[in-house]
């Protein structure tokens, strides 16, 4: 499987997600009850697995590589996704210090949950197709195959030794299980 394949599969766990956050939003902003577990349990997923497991997957391996073919850092399709990265923490960072307000009943808490969980959810769609359909495809075409080879034992040591066992798995079974409630 090519590396972009991988992250692929990881974006479709992060679209599942992204449909609960959504529906979790709209029933946040129609007067339900705002979940303090629930929502903690979004903003777990997003930092562990949207951003450690797959963003440091794109952020310290294949744009590092991408830059070593030729692709700007500082301008151009890869820094606009790492600007987009840098953006969509800010949105869980502020989800994240509004759950107990929130939970509580704290009109203005609520409020920042609802338009902070909807825009991190608009802006990963976006991104996410950017990545799927022009910077992936990108990445294919510039890497040969040794490169291709090289980049997915870099992403199986990452999970192996920086992520941790098992810890994939689980937070797969994370997304469905939001996904399903």
């Amino acid at each position: 499987m090519l590396p972009t394949e991988i992250l692929r599969h990881e974006h479709q766990l992060i679209l599942m997600v992204l449909d609960a956050a959504e529906r979790e939003a709209r029933t946040i902003a129609g007067g339900g009850v705002a979940d303090a577990d629930r929502l903690t349990a979004f903003v777990d997923f997003i930092r562990e697995f949207a951003d450690h497991c797959h963003h440091a997957k794109e952020e310290d391996l294949l744009f590092v590589r991408m830059g070593e073919k030729g692709f700007p850092l500082q301008g151009g399709p890869v820094a606009v996704m790492l600007h987009e990265h840098e953006l969509g923490r800010a949105h869980v960072k502020a989800v994240a210090d509004n759950i107990a307000g929130a939970a509580a009943g704290v009109a203005a808490a609520r409020t920042v949950v609802v338009e902070h969980l909807a825009a991190y959810a608009a802006l990963l769609r976006q991104h996410i197709s950017k990545e799927d359909n022009i910077l992936y495809p990108m990445a294919d075409q510039i890497f040969s195959e040794a490169d291709q080879t090289a980049l997915a034992a870099d992403f199986e040591r990452v999970e192996r030794d920086e992520i941790g066992e098992g810890v994939h798995q689980r937070y797969a079974a994370l997304a469905r299980e939001l996904a399903g409630g």
